[in-house]
């Protein structure tokens, strides 16, 4: 028994850093704004995506949630900014209330889900927010949407710890993952926290990872160190003017760029664990993307 522990050690570690990685908080305690209109539009391959609107503007601020959950991630975040600026929200494919006509669960498709819905509120200006997995779909579909994003926020999404584990270890997790779902979940639940966070909030955020498919949280992990294993923000060169991210204290080994800006103590969560701080440097990052263009 004690040869093993060492071992024991060392996978919880590699859960914490991967499930940080792709894991987006996913419950606030703020109902969203009443003015919020939902609807339902088809992605790409036909699955049927809800997304909301709420505010008003020529600008459109759009958040997209992480791996597991769902737009009320962004709660907090919805009513704030409504008040303001046009804010769009969506559930990507399989998770929430939206359908899924898919198998592969890759950031592609999930940036087709954002394009689709921009598609159809029609916003000619738009800056994309994503949190965690959600950095990546929301290069793809800056990517996809051209000359309309005017501004990128990536949050606790780039320049983390994740960046210094291995491909094979990571893959190592998937299949710890694939093997023992519920326990992998559980496993690293407290760690996504500050230790002073509400308890109400960390259960309400397990009960929403628990909520999709199992072969959906897999495959979408997997997309997701693939993705990883393969391309980087600087694979975006049209981007780069325009990117940011809001990060948790920790980014690892590598130097801090200047377009990283830093929230410490909030863990994973940014947005949902500390939503004053988050708002304030979001609302300067869209102010300053709507002057530059």
């Amino acid at each position: 028994m004690p040869s093993r522990l060492p071992r024991l050690i060392t996978t919880c570690r590699l859960l914490i850093f991967i499930l940080c990685f792709c894991l987006a908080g996913c419950v606030a305690n703020t109902p969203p704004s009443a003015s919020t209109t939902q609807q339902f539009v088809q992605s790409a391959d036909g699955s049927s995506i809800l997304y909301g609107t709420s505010g008003a503007g020529d600008l459109a601020v759009v958040f997209v949630h992480g791996w597991l959950c769902d737009h009320t991630t962004w709660d907090r975040q919805i009513d704030y900014f409504s008040k303001n600026y046009r804010v769009v929200w969506l559930d990507l494919a399989g998770h929430g209330n939206s359908g899924s006509n898919r198998t592969a669960y890759t950031m592609t498709s999930f940036a087709q889900d954002v394009q689709s819905v921009i598609g159809r509120v029609g916003a000619d200006r738009v800056v994309l927010v994503g949190h965690s997995m959600g950095g990546q779909v929301v290069l793809e579909a800056a990517d996809l949407l051209g000359d309309s994003v005017v501004g990128i926020v990536a949050v606790d999404s780039f320049y983390t710890p994740i960046y210094d584990i291995p491909i094979d270890k990571k893959l190592k997790f998937l299949e710890f993952l694939s093997n023992d779902y519920s326990s992998a979940l559980s496993a690293t639940h407290d760690s996504m926290f500050p230790e002073e966070v509400d308890p109400q909030l960390k259960q309400s955020v397990y009960a929403m990872m628990t909520k999709p498919d199992k072969a959906i949280g897999v495959s979408a992990l997997y997309e997701c160190i693939m993705w990883h294993a393969h391309k980087t923000p600087a694979d975006f060169p049209n981007y780069t003017r325009i990117f940011h991210n809001i990060n948790a204290g920790s980014t690892g080994s590598k130097p801090v760029p200047d377009h990283v800006r830093l929230i410490p103590g909030a863990g994973h969560f940014v947005a949902l664990v500390k939503p004053h701080e988050f708002n304030n440097i979001l609302e300067s990052i869209i102010i300053q993307s709507s002057l530059l263009n």
